[in-house]
Formats: C-alpha cells, sequence, structure tokens
C-alpha cells in the first residue's frame, strides 16, 4: 500500500496565509522544531531581568507563528524563505517586547553586541543582547544599505547559512561573506564597538 507523499511546505504556508486551518495545522508540525531552536538562541540571549520580563521559547515560536501564517499578503517561495521570515518576527516580538519594558525613557544601557560568523541558531555564547540597540543600528543600516541590512537578517536573525542567504539574495556565497564582514564592522561601529576582523 502506498503512503501519500508529504504535503509541500510552500502549498502548505501559501494555504495557511488564505485561512486554511487544515494547512495551519500540518504545517506546524513540519516547522516547529526549526523554530524553536532558533527562539531557543534569542531567548538565551535576552537581558536578564526581574521574574516574568524573559519570555519562553514556547511563546516566541507560537507568537511568531501566528504572526507569520496570518499574513495573507506574503507568497511563501519555499523553506528558506519561511524560516528568514520567522527570524526576522522574533526579532520583532523581542524589541516590541523591550520597547514596553523600557517605557517613555530613551537611551538607557546599551550593551556590546556580538554578531558572530556562524548562523544564529550555531552560537552557545553568554552574551547578552539589547534588542533595542540592535534595531536602532539595524534600521540605520537599512537607510544607508538595504541589501547589507536584508543580509544581516537573513544570517542572524534567520539564521540561515552562508549558502542559503546567496540562494535568497540571488548572490555568491563568495559575496554573501564579503557583505556579512562590511555589515558586522558598520554595526560595531554605529554601536560604538571595535571594528571585527573581516570573515573569512
Amino acid at each position: 500500500m502506498m503512503t501519500e507523499p508529504e504535503p509541500n511546505l510552500t502549498v502548505l504556508l501559501n494555504a495557511a496565509g488564505e485561512g486554511d486551518s487544515r494547512a495551519a495545522s500540518a504545517l506546524l508540525p513540519m516547522v516547529y522544531g526549526e523554530l524553536r531552536t532558533l527562539a531557543q538562541h534569542y531567548v538565551a540571549r535576552e537581558p536578564r531581568g526581574g521574574a516574568g520580563q524573559t519570555l519562553q521559547a514556547t511563546a516566541l515560536v507560537h507568537e511568531a507563528y501566528l504572526r507569520l501564517v496570518q499574513d495573507a499578503d506574503v507568497q511563501w517561495n519555499g523553506r528558506n524563505h519561511f524560516f528568514a521570515a520567522a527570524g526576522i518576527a522574533m526579532r520583532r516580538i523581542l524589541v516590541e517586547r523591550a520597547r514596553a519594558r523600557r517605557g517613555p525613557k530613551r537611551g538607557g544601557d546599551r550593551g556590546r553586541v556580538e554578531l558572530p560568523e556562524q548562523a544564529a541558531v550555531a552560537i552557545e555564547g553568554e552574551d547578552r543582547v539589547d534588542w533595542l540597540a540592535l534595531d536602532e543600528a539595524l534600521t540605520a543600516l537599512e537607510a544607508h544599505d538595504r541589501r547589507l541590512a536584508e543580509l544581516v537578517s537573513l544570517r542572524y536573525f534567520a539564521g540561515l547559512s552562508v549558502d542559503q542567504t546567496g540562494e535568497i539574495m540571488g548572490i555568491s556565497g563568495r559575496q554573501v561573506k564579503r557583505d556579512w564582514a562590511v555589515a558586522r564592522a558598520w554595526l560595531f561601529r554605529s554601536m560604538g564597538g571595535a571594528e571585527p576582523t573581516e570573515a573569512p
């Protein structure tokens, strides 16, 4: 007896975006593990605060997932596109929470943000991220060079590899590495940090 093939991820994504609840239910088990890995990375790098301030990875996954599948304006183009958008959605959620915690005050402490060479999901550092400072720096980078800002979002926030990033952006892996080094240097200077060494 032949088994039914696994539904196409892109088809399910687009169906879920059009309001198909069955597609959304079938989609979640296919992407949950990778989304949770990505979320755990971000939650681990949140600044430590009082009780109840840290967003749990499960909650971050579900909030990001709901935002993605309820966006009817997006036409999904495969797995990499989805996880790139998921990383960016998680960034937005964390920035929104950081703004809510900080309240009406501007400024405040600005911590150093590490932008490692490896994809985000592979990082095990203990450094905490000031999401507002990083968001402000990325917004400035986007105004300066939209393509570099997109590359940072794909590499750092979505955790995509050099090859995956190149595939989405339509550039070579060598160009991704060059642009990644330039973007990291720009962000470090913007945030008052030391310029990192050039990426290999």
